[in-house]
């Protein structure tokens, strides 16, 4: 029997709840800064995985691009030094039609090279890059469970638990709406999931124009970082918020169980900015935000936080 408990989250969470969080300039002295990756509504960012080896200080980033026009970039590599601009090289799409409008990707647990990537309407892509050959590879392609055209997907994430992968999607919801996050088993080789457990997140904030999901990340113990944005059109102004909002688990019979705070816990504003992209550094006490500012253009940025 799939379950859904709505409970503030378990003790374990405490590990990861500083995951994304802030280094505000009330809290903290000296905030990382945003580094661009590009100018103009194409180059802005709405997906983030981490490229195996990466550390901080050291990082590569596998990047989605929700662009829709062809010849419009959708995936690509960015390179993160100190002291350095970022260095970004834009990937071709190799083995089925271009995808329109990507909002979502992670790497997948266990398989170096392997991604998945998730369109706003529901078709996600499973992938392999090819960093000599400056390809992304599609492997398949599948559909999550109730895909429905009034949804607008804005997350997808991977964990590995207990031998079994799991997945997290979430529709992204809007003001009065709230996001509506999906769990379940996902078994790549068939590219069939379970039958998904359900479960509504509204943001506290931001307040107007807002998307309650704009992306999330499944950190240690099952622990779920959701970010929300506010989107006051192509030139803004934008206002983003992180938030511990629950875990995501499996037992030893296969039982998804998505737990969801009632009250998210808040880990951080980030005025002027519309983050759509979370990823975490392995082994390490750093997590990167993405943004996609539209005809800004995007931008990421590393923040200290607890373990993935």
């Amino acid at each position: 029997m799939i379950k859904i408990r709505y409970t503030a989250a378990a003790t374990a969470l405490a590990c990861t709840a500083s995951l994304f969080a802030a280094q505000s300039a009330t809290a903290r002295p000296a905030a990382p800064a945003w580094q661009k990756v590009g100018d103009g509504i194409t180059s802005g960012i709405s997906g983030l995985a981490v490229v195996p080896g990466s550390r901080p200080g050291r990082t590569d980033l596998l990047v989605a691009r929700d662009n829709k026009k062809p010849g419009e970039n959708r995936l690509a590599l960015v390179r993160l030094r100190p002291g350095d601009r970022p260095q970004v090289r834009p990937l071709a799409w190799r083995g089925s039609r271009t995808p329109a409008d990507l909002e979502a990707l992670d790497a997948v647990p266990g398989r170096s090279g392997e991604y998945a990537a998730l369109a706003s309407d529901g078709t996600g892509y499973h992938l392999r890059l090819d960093t000599a050959a400056g390809t992304v590879r599609v492997l398949g392609t599948f559909t999550v469970p109730g895909a429905s055209e009034d949804d607008n997907y804005e997350g997808f994430a991977l964990t590995s638990q207990g031998h079994r992968l799991v997945a997290v999607w979430a529709d992204r919801g809007e003001d009065s709406r709230p996001g509506t996050l999906h769990a379940a088993r996902l078994d790549l080789t068939r590219r069939a999931f379970s039958a998904p457990v359900t479960a509504t997140f509204r943001a506290p904030y931001p307040a107007e124009h807002v998307r309650h999901v704009s992306d999330l990340k499944i950190g240690a113990f099952g622990a779920l970082t959701v970010s929300a944005a506010s989107d006051n059109g192509d030139d803004g102004p934008f206002d983003s918020a992180l938030y511990d909002a629950g875990t995501v688990s499996v037992d030893g019979r296969g039982t998804i169980r998505l737990t969801v705070r009632q009250s998210p816990k808040p880990l951080g504003r980030y005025a002027g900015h519309k983050i759509e992209a979370l990823a975490c550094l392995p082994h390490s006490r750093h997590g990167v935000l993405g943004t996609d500012d539209e005809n800004a253009g995007g931008a990421l940025r590393t923040v200290a936080g607890g373990p993935c």
